[in-house]
């Protein structure tokens, strides 16, 4: 990927661009850095040193840990023996691409809460959309400026600070532990991000309220300015893949075209 810039670092400016579970235990560590004073850490996964390097001086000078990987191989590893509260993704890496390694995080114990971010240089809607089929909780195309990328990553950090109140909830075949950010459908656990559990949590708790794709984004994603309402029909419908019995025709998890959603109880 082609990229020229400066050699000072200290001379840019935002105006420069870039080129071209267990679940619980993922949650806790994400949350844990925020409580104790430690440096939240970032695994940022990135083939070009030049890029690498300029991420990484600008997430450090916002107050983050990064460790810079430039392939995927012992990302996985490394990941489960530090436990970072974020990942940060090119797609298109030597050793598998970005896309295969969100999804094997999304599948490890421990790590599967991990907030995920892609940055790349794929900029089609497909991508994007597939990107958030995949689980990431944001996508962010190059060209970039680094104030937007701190930014991005501060708000995505920021959903997971503060734990749900611990609560149990059971509706029908669902069971919704919000202490324990665990989901179990027909007697069965099921994974899921934190994002999708949060979205889930706060639909089910209203259940019987109508919300619009703005509500949510309010409610549920805290710092919606690099959000798009696209990004809750992308996560419902991971949801109801996972909680449905049908999930091209929704027993829980309803639509109500031209308005929004809203969780049935099934009283």
């Amino acid at each position: 990927m082609p990229f020229a810039f400066s050699q000072e670092l200290g001379d840019r400016n935002d105006s420069q661009r870039v080129s071209g579970k267990r679940a619980y235990a993922g949650a806790y560590f994400a949350v844990a850095r925020y409580n104790t004073g430690v440096k939240p850490l970032i695994f940022l996964v990135e083939d070009d040193a030049d890029i690498s390097r300029l991420v990484r001086h600008h997430l450090e000078g916002a107050g983050y840990a990064v460790r810079s990987f430039p392939a995927t191989g012992t990302v996985l590893s490394e990941a489960e023996r530090e436990h970072p509260s974020l990942f940060l993704l090119d797609i298109m890496v030597p050793g598998g691409d970005g896309l295969d390694l969100c999804r094997r995080i999304r599948q490890t114990s421990g790590l599967g809460m991990t907030p995920i971010i892609f940055l790349t240089a794929k900029t089609a809607e497909a991508d994007r959309v597939l990107g958030l089929d995949l689980g990431a909780d944001d996508y962010i195309t190059k060209p970039f400026s680094p104030r937007e990328l701190v930014a991005r990553t501060r708000a995505v950090l920021r959903r997971f600070e503060k734990p749900l109140a611990p609560a149990r909830l059971k509706i029908g075949e669902i069971e919704i532990d919000s202490g324990a950010m665990t989901l179990t459908v027909g007697g069965k656990p099921v994974t899921t991000t934190a994002t999708e559990f949060r979205l889930l949590d706060y639909l089910a708790r209203h259940a019987g309220r109508v919300f619009t794709r703005d509500q949510l984004l309010d409610a549920v994603w805290r710092d919606t300015a690099y959000v798009t309402p696209r990004s809750v029909d992308v996560y419902v419908r991971r949801i109801r893949e996972k909680i449905e019995p049908d999930a091209e025709n929704p027993r829980y998890l309803r639509t109500l075209r031209g308005t929004g959603y809203r969780f049935e109880s099934g009283k």
